[in-house]
């Protein structure tokens, strides 16, 4: 039976920085008389209204095991003092370091800090690790990246991710929020101003400024020192997950204590993630702060480095509650059961035997339409769909059927040999398990910008006509294929609305091409009990409009062959009991294209925040529009900002961001 049982709740707690700026957090203390270690949770997603509702279902659990659990909000987030520029910058660490040193130094800590995160959190969770600060002694990381440039929503493969756009509106909309006058008292109005006059330009234009692996984004990648952090790191991620390639990554490459979990979840901590099963996360991870911050022994670090669910092969859909599958354990990372096979791509289809063929394609614009999202969430229509409709603007190549099964586990790669008849395409290559009825569910996937073929800290235009080699990486995957499946690699030179889409239609040719898959063969260890996934009670609020994600509607024109997709972002709008606050998160984007004139995509988003209380109300609104000219991204963008009926700011941005 869980419930909480801890001391106190502190609504607001001062943490002040040597430059005077103070931060404002949330203390859960725990029902015992001596210091305590502590988790600190380090975000700028506002801990007294938008996130109220996911710290009330992970923080309260630590506090009712022993622990001092904090959240922090970054400066410049929330009813912290300053200004918030931008995601994961040096002044955000340094602000941590400090944070971490002022807990430990409370009469209610021990002395020993861990830091949890999801996403964001996630993300400088490993930053600040990278950093030792002293009392820093384990972190979990989840739903996270050590490398900023290859695996974040910015770009994959060097092409430009739609979510570059579409989490650079939220960002856009939450960096101009103003913090709570029930807190920071009649300041609050000054520090509004000064939080919208910081924000040169949406963030969606600086990133798309870095089209290349630059020193902007090796700032704050991990992968460029892992011998930096010293902290004990569990990392966890999920298969539906846009985040998952790095924990197999910081499992190879972090030199101290380590251990991976990877389930079948989108974005969310696996006590609460879809698709399911989910386990009992909490349990595991208190495990955890046990063995690093209490020197229990608790039989965690004596488990396989890596447990994993192995997803089966089964119909796709838009949304699953479970996916099906089992765990399966490995005792090392990377494990001595992989057996890396090549599969030969050839005019015959997908087998053992090397053949030299000529091939061309060049896919319609609207190719990609079930590629579902690049970080689902799990609780809406965001999952890839059948491939049969985009492998109709692909080259695709099966194999036989299969006779044994066949369990993948890892990191698949795919190396082609190809020409393009423009200085600049992409390729996008899947890779699908086929059902004797010809369903195709998606495996995995890679993008590559062509331009980025020797490596993504340049862009070297192609030269017509010329063969090239290019290697493509696919996300890590578990997922098993039974007796009579086939397997099938897929190339396209389009994948909307997924990748922002270049402006000219290319062609490329085949003339050769391995697929590199990791086979698990043989068994590893028996993974340990995980458990059924429980959380302490639910934010108390009332539900005004619900919340809602993923892809809704789409239409097509008969006449003009336009396709229009409608996503919806909704965080929903609810009345929150303790503070009397009406918070209202909504959003969407539209998506268009036409088929055979890839130029022609629009992207669009609109976002509002706003809160409504008797004696407070303040909106927060924002639109962008992204189209494309021949050597430059167009964004257009606005923000509005008011107080009631009074306008805070009115601005707006024409920019053009060169390709």
């Amino acid at each position: 039976m869980h419930g909480p049982s801890f001391m106190r709740v502190d609504e607001t707690v001062w943490i002040t920085l040597s430059d005077g700026c103070r931060l404002a957090a949330k203390l859960w203390l725990p029902d015992a008389i001596e210091a305590a270690p502590a988790i600190l949770e380090y975000l700028p997603y506002r801990r007294r209204d938008r996130h109220r509702g996911d710290d009330a279902i992970l923080h309260p659990a630590f506090a009712e095991a022993g622990y001092a659990a904090i959240r922090v909000d970054l400066r410049g987030a929330g009813d912290s003092d300053g200004v918030l520029r931008d995601e994961y910058t040096p002044g955000e660490w340094a602000d941590a370091v400090e944070v971490i040193a002022w807990i430990a130094a409370q009469p209610w800590c021990c002395g020993r800090v861990g830091m949890i995160g999801l996403s964001w959190s996630g993300f400088n969770a490993l930053q600040i690790a990278a950093l030792a600060p002293p009392a820093l002694k384990a972190i979990v990381t989840t739903c996270a990246s050590d490398d900023r440039y290859a695996d974040d929503m910015h770009y994959m493969g060097g092409c430009l991710l739609s979510d570059n756009l579409q989490y650079g509106a939220t960002l856009f909309t939450w960096m101009a929020t103003p913090p709570d006058p029930a807190i920071v008292g009649d300041r609050w109005r000054q520090m509004w101003r000064e939080r919208l006059a910081a924000i040169d330009e949406p963030p969606a234009a600086r990133w798309m400024r870095h089209g290349t692996r630059d020193a902007y984004w090796r700032s704050g990648s991990v992968c460029e020192n892992y011998g930096a952090i010293s902290a004990a790191v569990l990392a966890v991620g999920g298969w539906a997950d846009g985040y998952v390639n790095a924990v197999m990554r910081l499992l190879e490459g972090l030199p101290g204590p380590r251990k991976g979990l990877i389930g079948p979840w989108a974005h969310a901590y696996p006590h609460v993630a879809t698709p399911g099963p989910g386990i009992d996360f909490l349990a595991y991870v208190i495990r955890w702060w046990d063995h690093w911050l209490r020197d229990i022994d608790t039989g965690l670090m004596d488990e396989p480095r890596l447990t994993a669910w192995m997803q089966d092969a089964e119909p796709p859909r838009a949304q699953y509650a479970v996916r099906a599958g089992h765990w399966v354990a490995e005792s090392t990372w990377p494990s001595a059961n992989l057996r890396p096979r090549l599969f030969h791509l050839g005019a015959d289809g997908l087998s053992g035997t090397a053949s030299t063929f000529t091939a061309s394609v060049k896919s319609q614009a609207t190719t990609g339409l079930a590629s579902g999202e690049w970080c689902p969430y799990g609780w809406g229509p965001d999952m890839p769909l059948d491939q049969r409709e985009d492998d109709a603007g692909s080259l695709t190549f099966d194999t036989s059927p299969l006779v044994a099964p066949v369990e993948i586990l890892g990191r698949a790669r795919v190396h082609l040999t190809l020409s393009c008849d423009q200085t600049e395409g992409m390729v996008a290559v899947r890779l699908s398990a086929v059902a004797g009825d010809g369903t195709a569910s998606r495996i995995t996937y890679g993008l590559l910008n062509l331009r980025h073929r020797h490596g993504h800290e340049t862009a070297t235009p192609l030269t017509l006509g010329e063969a090239t080699d290019v290697v493509v990486d696919l996300k890590a995957t578990g997922f098993a294929l039974p007796v009579g499946h086939r397997l099938r690699v897929s190339v396209s030179t389009a994948y909307w609305p997924l990748a922002t889409p270049l402006p000219g239609a290319t062609t490329v040719t085949l003339y050769g091409g391995v697929l590199e898959l990791p086979l698990r063969a043989g068994e590893g260890p028996a993974p340990e009990i995980l458990g059924t996934a429980w959380s302490p009670p639910p934010l108390e609020a009332v539900v005004i409009e619900p919340p809602a994600r993923g892809r809704i509607t789409g239409t097509r024109a008969i006449g003009t062959g336009e396709t229009n997709l409608h996503v919806v972002r909704n965080l929903g709008a609810l009345r929150i009991a303790e503070t009397g606050l009406t918070l209202r998160a909504l959003g969407h984007e539209d998506y268009s294209i036409v088929a055979d004139d890839p130029g022609a995509a629009r992207s669009e988003t609109w976002r509002l925040a706003e809160f409504d209380r008797p004696d407070w109300q303040a909106k927060i609104e924002t639109h962008c529009v992204l189209t494309a000219t021949a050597d430059a991204w167009h964004l257009v963008a606005t923000l509005d900002a008011t107080e009631g009926d009074t306008v805070i700011d009115r601005r707006s941005w024409d920019l053009l961001i060169p390709r």
